[in-house]
C-alpha cells in the first residue's frame, strides 16, 4: 500500500513537471500549439477510416481546443473537416492530390476526445461526434472571426477570405448552383478571378477599383460568350455617311443625363445583344433632341426582326440601323418588352413610336468626338471590354497591351466626357443593370482611345 501510494505521489509530481499544471483540470490551449497538430492529425486520420465516403477529408482548421491530465493527456477538441475530391485507396496520387486540394462549400464540424499516454506510446480516440454535411461557408461570422480560429498558414488564411468573400457574393446576387459539385467549380472560379482582378488592379493607370462583380463566378469563355459581342471585330461594318463635325469647340465637360437624353440604365441578360441596347439608346437620345419626348424604346424588336445581325451571338450598329430603316420604325419598351432571347418577330407599324432617317459614322478624334456629342447626343460605341468583368468604380485605364483596340467585342453609349480631380473620362452606359459599375455606368480614361472606344462610333439620324 505505502509503494503504492509512493508511485502515485512520484507520478502526480512527474505530471506537474511535465505539464505545469495540476491533474484533472481543463484548460483552454491555443489551437495552433504543436500537440494540437498530432492530435488533430490523429482524428483527421480516425474520421477517414470510418466515414463511408469515397473522398478523403482534409483539416479546415481547429475551432476549440481543450485538455487536461489523467493517465496520460486527455484532448478535447473540434475540428471543420472540408471534402475532397481525393479518392481512398489511390495511395500513389494522394499527396499530390491533398497538396492541390481547393478549398471546399461542403464538410462537417466535429468534436474528439482523444487520450494520449506518451511513456507507452499510446492514442486513443475516446468519442467522436460530426454534425451532418452542412457548407461551410455558412459558419457564423463570430466563429469564424475568433481568435483561434485563425488559420496558422497563409493558404488557409487566404481559403477563409476567399470563402467569406464568396458567401457574400452569393448572397448579395443570389447566386443559385444546381448541386455541390457546381458550386464548388464556380468557388473556385471565383477564387481564380480575385487573383485577375488583382492583377488587373495593379496594372490600370487610373482610378479604378476591381473586384467582386457579379459576373464573378464566370470563366472568361462564358461571359465573354454571354454577355459579349465578338461579331463587332470579325464582321467589317457597312458604310455610313460621315457626320458633319460642329464649327464650335466642345465644352470642358458635357453629360447628356443633365439635359433629359438618356433613359434609365437597362439590362441585356445572358444575351449577347449589347448592339441592340446601344443603337436603342442612341436613338431615343436622337428622338428626344428632335421630337422633344424621351421614350423607352424596345430593343427586343430588333433581336427578333433585325435578320442581318445574330440576336444574342451579336450584331453590329451599322446593320441595325438600317434594319430598323426597313422595319419602318421602332415600338416602345412597354409594347414590345425584352425578353432576353430571341422569339418570332412581332413587329406592328401601327405600334411605331420612334423612326430613323438615316445613319452616320463619327470620326475617330476624340476632340472631334466630345464635340459631336455635346451638340448633338450620345453616341453609340464599341470598345473592348477587358476590365469590364470585374470594374467596380473609378475611372478606367487599362494599358493599351492588354485592352487592344482592335479587339472590339462590346458595345454600349456614350452620354458624356469630363475629369475627375484632374483626370479625364468618358461616361459610358452600358446594359448590365443597375447593380454593376457604378449604378450601371462605365468610366474610362479619355485621350488615349482606350479600349478602343474611338473605333466604331455612330449615331441614328432622326429629321
Amino acid at each position: 500500500m505505502a509503494c503504492y501510494r509512493v508511485s502515485l505521489c512520484f507520478l502526480l509530481t512527474y505530471l506537474l513537471l511535465v505539464f505545469g499544471h495540476p491533474p484533472g483540470r481543463w484548460i483552454d490551449i491555443p489551437s495552433d500549439a504543436p500537440e494540437v497538430k498530432q492530435v488533430a492529425d490523429v482524428a483527421v486520420r480516425e474520421f477517414n477510416r470510418v466515414n463511408n465516403g469515397e473522398e478523403i477529408y482534409r483539416q479546415i482548421r481547429v475551432t476549440q481546443v481543450k485538455k487536461k491530465i489523467v493517465s496520460g493527456t486527455n484532448y478535447d477538441l473540434t475540428l471543420i473537416l472540408g471534402r475532397t475530391q481525393c479518392k481512398k485507396g489511390h495511395d500513389s496520387l494522394l499527396d499530390s492530390c491533398l497538396r492541390n486540394f481547393f478549398a471546399p462549400l461542403m464538410g462537417v464540424k466535429c468534436t474528439f476526445s482523444i487520450l494520449t499516454v506518451p511513456w507507452i506510446n499510446e492514442t486513443k480516440i475516446l468519442h467522436q461526434m460530426c454534425s451532418q454535411e452542412s457548407f461551410i461557408m455558412e459558419l457564423t461570422d463570430t466563429e469564424t472571426s475568433q481568435k483561434h480560429n485563425v488559420p496558422s498558414s497563409e493558404s488557409e488564411d487566404e481559403m477563409l477570405k476567399t470563402l467569406t468573400l464568396f458567401k457574400d457574393f452569393v448572397t448579395t446576387y443570389n447566386k443559385k448552383y444546381s448541386d455541390q459539385e457546381e458550386a464548388a467549380r464556380r468557388l473556385k472560379i471565383f477564387s481564380q478571378n480575385m487573383k485577375k482582378a488583382q492583377m488587373i488592379q495593379e496594372m490600370d493607370q487610373g482610378t479604378a477599383e476591381y473586384g467582386v462583380t457579379k459576373f464573378s463566378d464566370l470563366t472568361e469563355d462564358e461571359f465573354r460568350s454571354l454577355y459579349l459581342n465578338p461579331l463587332l471585330s470579325s464582321i467589317p461594318p457597312r458604310q455610313m455617311k460621315k457626320a458633319i463635325l460642329p464649327i464650335v469647340s466642345a465644352p470642358d465637360q458635357w453629360d447628356w443625363r443633365d439635359h433629359g437624353a438618356v433613359t434609365e440604365v437597362k439590362n441585356q441578360g445572358m444575351c449577347g445583344s449589347c448592339w441592340a441596347f446601344s443603337v436603342i439608346g442612341n436613338i431615343e437620345g436622337q428622338w428626344f433632341l428632335k421630337k422633344g419626348s424621351l421614350v423607352s424604346l424596345s430593343e427586343q424588336e430588333l433581336v427578333d426582326c433585325d435578320g442581318v445581325d445574330h440576336a444574342c451571338a451579336g450584331g453590329l450598329p451599322s446593320s441595325a440601323y438600317e434594319a430598323i430603316e426597313k422595319l419602318g420604325g421602332l415600338e416602345t419598351e412597354q409594347e414590345y418588352s425584352y425578353q432576353g432571347h430571341k422569339n418570332t418577330c412581332n413587329f406592328s407599324t401601327t405600334k411605331v413610336s420612334a423612326y430613323i432617317n438615316s445613319s452616320v459614322e463619327i470620326p475617330k478624334d476624340e476632340s472631334d468626338i466630345a464635340a459631336w456629342l455635346a451638340q448633338n447626343g450620345p453616341i453609340s460605341i464599341a470598345l473592348n471590354a477587358f476590365a469590364m468583368q470585374f470594374y467596380r468604380k473609378g475611372i478606367s485605364h487599362p494599358f493599351r497591351i492588354l485592352c487592344n483596340p482592335w479587339m472590339i467585342d462590346h458595345a454600349v453609349l456614350l452620354v458624356g466626357y469630363g475629369d475627375r480631380k484632374g483626370t479625364p473620362f468618358w461616361s459610358i452606359k452600358n446594359s448590365w443593370g443597375t447593380d454593376w459599375g457604378e449604378q450601371g455606368y462605365y468610366y474610362l480614361y479619355r485621350g488615349t482611345g482606350a479600349c478602343g472606344m474611338n473605333t466604331m462610333c455612330s449615331s441614328a439620324v432622326v429629321e
